[in-house]
């Protein structure tokens, strides 16, 4: 019997497309976020998917999944949140993935779509979003409700893992260190570094081709890369969390939203988004056995599974 958490390896991405536009908008409280716009040749045009990264994540890491919204007849808008890929970084060592509270990416996302997607695609308009991305869009539902026809939240950050190391005692510690005032404190030592982190040891993907390429994505002086989270990311986390379920939060929530998880995620805690589904008014969840958490980099038996669930759940799109 084979061993199904190592899976038959993908093809070779095809190489990087080019967007339409990019370039970087200055946020109201003064963040320099770098944008990318892709537009679709094909006819007719079904809108736009507004996609939001994870942590540690940049538009680059997305260029396999853009050219398959766009092959689908999508226009695409994107951007690097603050605090890391080529945005702007928010401490003073900018390796280290920080954030103080997640009204931050709320003004990230309010900003991009009214400057950037709003004037440059076209409309219904989608969001797709990943991990943190999926609990930043999570966050600014409500605002969103009348520009968003449709959500799909891949392995959404509703919680750690049990098998995240110190998962139990993080939230309580960030918390502490943050009212210390040593919040810009890494979490761990280590580094996000493909010597640090060989394929076999990883939580993100079972296909080698995609994360030897993700991999090396940062180039040499791993511009885009992150180490790990600081306690203020944390703790923003863990508050974030909290409030998205609030009873209150929940009900503002309008936007008919697909969750999908990932059966073998060890990273964030598949059954949070689960319960959190079934409790909002328009939401619907699937999980998708076998994967790892990162399934628009997963290999194609567990990546296509996903890529068909968007296109079942956001009107006018096609299976083929």
């Amino acid at each position: 019997m084979s061993d199904p958490s190592v899976s038959i390896p993908s093809p070779a991405p095809a190489p990087m497309i080019a967007p339409d536009k990019t370039g970087y908008e200055t946020t109201p409280d003064g963040y320099r976020l770098r944008f990318a716009v892709f537009r679709s040749l094909k006819r007719p045009n079904k809108g736009t998917i507004v996609l939001l990264h994870g942590r540690n994540e940049a538009i680059e890491k997305y260029d396999e999944t853009i050219a398959d919204f766009i092959a689908a007849g999508f226009d695409v808008g994107t951007f690097d949140w603050r605090g890391q890929g080529k945005s702007d970084r928010l401490v003073a060592n900018a390796q280290r993935g920080y954030i103080e509270d997640f009204e931050q990416f709320a003004i990230d996302l309010e900003h991009i779509f009214t400057q950037v997607i709003l004037p440059e695609t076209r409309a219904p308009f989608f969001m797709v979003g990943h991990s943190m991305g999926g609990l930043a869009a999570l966050y600014a539902a409500p605002r969103m409700a009348n520009r968003i026809r449709r959500m799909v939240l891949s392995a959404p950050l509703l919680g750690l893992h049990e098998d995240v190391p110190s998962a139990t005692i993080l939230a309580p510690a960030s918390k502490a260190l943050c009212f210390l005032g040593l919040g810009a404190m890494p979490v761990s030592r280590g580094s996000d570094g493909i010597a640090e982190n060989p394929f076999l040891n990883n939580r993100l993907t079972t296909d080698p081709v995609r994360y030897a390429r993700n991999q090396t994505l940062g180039g040499p002086q791993g511009v885009l890369n992150l180490g790990p989270p600081t306690f203020a990311w944390l703790n923003a986390t863990y508050r974030a969390i909290e409030y998205v379920t609030r009873i209150e939060h929940m009900a503002r929530l309008h936007i008919p939203t697909l969750m999908v998880t990932a059966g073998a995620d060890t990273v964030v805690e598949s059954l949070a988004s689960e319960n959190y589904a079934r409790n909002l008014r328009s939401g619907a969840h699937l999980t998708i056995d076998g994967a790892r958490h990162e399934l628009m980099q997963e290999a194609d038996v567990y990546r296509d599974q996903f890529m068909a669930a968007v296109h079942a759940f956001i009107p006018g799109t096609s299976l083929s």
